[in-house]
């Protein structure tokens, strides 16, 4: 019977033992250091969203008022925006690892510190430190996504980073005001500054290693190949041309400028400036949604339905960008952006089109997250090699200001103009950036590096 047997071998599939299974991947859109970075970014912002809400409650509640409820705030950007113009320099001198651990503590640890007091002197001081770690993770998070993927998956990376930034402010936006309404601030406090500082070890998990060349087929993360230092010579004008050529102002041999080295944001402005002007739309909503519309109850609603939107526009623009080429969207985008905005302005008003208008928050957040993800893409491609930090540092000024523009200029113009006014002047400011944004073309898919080595021969470079 055994020699019979013999004959007919057993054709069961032996499983791997657990050393011959493939481990996880450190790089690429589903490698180890890329997830960690998507879970990381939650942790921050599940710190940052809350706050939104909860600091000027807990503001209020003293003697402040509401104007130092809003003074918080105000200091938070303020402090944000103030270390993103010396994000180049530290970007250079710092790994973007080192800076979002140290961003990750300055914005978690204060936290714990709200509860000591509800005096205004004491919060704005805890907001200003926060505002320090806010705008240094936020950068340092943008610029690691160029970091940790090949070019050719940096659409739907930025897109699934996008989802990571606004799935909080979607979930714990509301979530923190709802504890804090039933008096629970502390529990908030410890939370939100937990989950911030949890965001360390993730960061620190991380290879801290650059995807080496030809891995999967690519050019290393970050640098331009020959189609893409093409297209952002054409891209560029006359000003920005100046500014990616070297320092003698003269071009590359092969008649194409090269990108942008870090730390130069020429070629950088015109989707800096298509950003900023979608983004005072987003300010001017996320502050003043109930008073534009004629049933302010409906309010939180439409906040959900604009931040639901706009996490989907993100996703879908990301694989977009990497199956048809980063920047062909940021046009159309921003030019859908004006309408929804003018409409909404003129339906807000009328019980009868409400659902008009929550169509176009719907519509604005789509479009509105579609831009941010292809500006980033582009960004990064015009920057070139070396210029994620700059290209982070630009993008995130851009989303900033445009947001804090919005919130003060809406606040501003709506006893004048009325809010309805204010908003249509928002959606005609929207429309006049458009042509500026016309010279940027689409760019094509990223082309294959050579075998062995990056386009030029070069070795490639380690992580920052």
């Amino acid at each position: 019977m055994a020699a019979f047997t013999s004959l007919f071998p057993s054709r069961r599939r032996q499983r791997p033992t657990s050393r011959a299974r493939r481990p996880l991947p450190a790089h690429g859109l589903a490698g180890r250091d890329f997830l960690l970075l998507l879970l990381a970014t939650l942790g921050t912002f599940a710190n940052y969203a809350p706050m939104l809400t909860v600091v000027p409650l807990w503001t209020a509640r003293g003697a402040a008022g509401e104007g130092g409820a809003g003074a918080a705030t105000a200091v938070t950007m303020a402090t944000t925006v103030g270390v993103q113009l010396c994000m180049g320099r530290l970007t250079r001198r710092f790994t973007l690892r080192g800076l979002l651990c140290a961003g990750a503590l300055l914005l978690g640890l204060p936290t714990f510190g709200y509860v000591l007091s509800s005096g205004l002197a004491w919060v704005l001081t805890v907001s200003a430190v926060r505002g320090v770690g806010f705008g240094v993770v936020a950068v340092t998070g943008s610029a690691l996504v160029a970091e940790l993927v090949p070019s050719e998956q940096r659409g739907r990376a930025v897109g699934w980073y996008g989802v990571a930034v606004g799935l909080p402010q979607v979930v714990f936006l509301p979530l923190g005001a709802w504890f804090a309404a039933g008096g629970n601030f502390g529990g908030v406090f410890g939370a939100a500054g937990a989950l911030s500082v949890l965001a360390v070890p993730l960061v620190m998990a991380m290879s801290g290693r650059r995807p080496a060349a030809g891995t999967d087929g690519t050019a290393p993360a970050g640098d331009a190949g020959p189609d893409e230092q093409a297209a952002a010579a054409r891209d560029a004008g006359p000003g920005e041309q100046a500014a990616a050529d070297g320092a003698d102002g003269t071009a590359a041999a092969d008649g194409a400028a090269a990108p942008a080295p870090s730390g130069r944001y020429g070629p950088l402005l015109r989707p800096a400036l298509l950003l900023a002007a979608a983004s005072v739309a987003l300010g001017g909503l996320t502050s003043f949604l109930p008073f534009v519309l004629v049933r302010p109850d409906l309010a939180p609603t439409a906040l959900f339905v604009l931040f639901v939107a706009m996490i989907a526009g993100r996703w879908a623009a990301g694989v977009w960008s990497d199956r048809r080429g980063p920047g062909r969207l940021v046009l159309p985008a921003a030019a859908v952006c004006a309408p929804a905005v003018a409409v909404l302005a003129l339906t807000a008003a009328h019980e009868e089109t409400v659902p008009v208008a929550l169509a176009m928050v719907a519509l604005y957040g789509l479009a509105d997250g579609a831009l941010q993800n292809e500006t980033l893409v582009l960004m990064f491609r015009r920057a070139g090699p070396s210029g994620s930090g700059a290209a982070g540092t630009a993008w995130n000024m851009a989303y900033d200001g445009g947001t804090g523009l919005g919130s003060a200029g809406v606040g501003l113009a709506a006893p004048w103009l009325g809010a309805g006014g204010a908003f249509g002047a928002v959606a005609a400011l929207i429309a006049l950036s458009v042509p500026a944004g016309a010279p940027l073309r689409p760019g094509g898919r990223v082309r294959r590096a050579c075998q062995g080595g990056t386009p030029g021969g070069a070795p490639p470079r380690s992580h920052p």
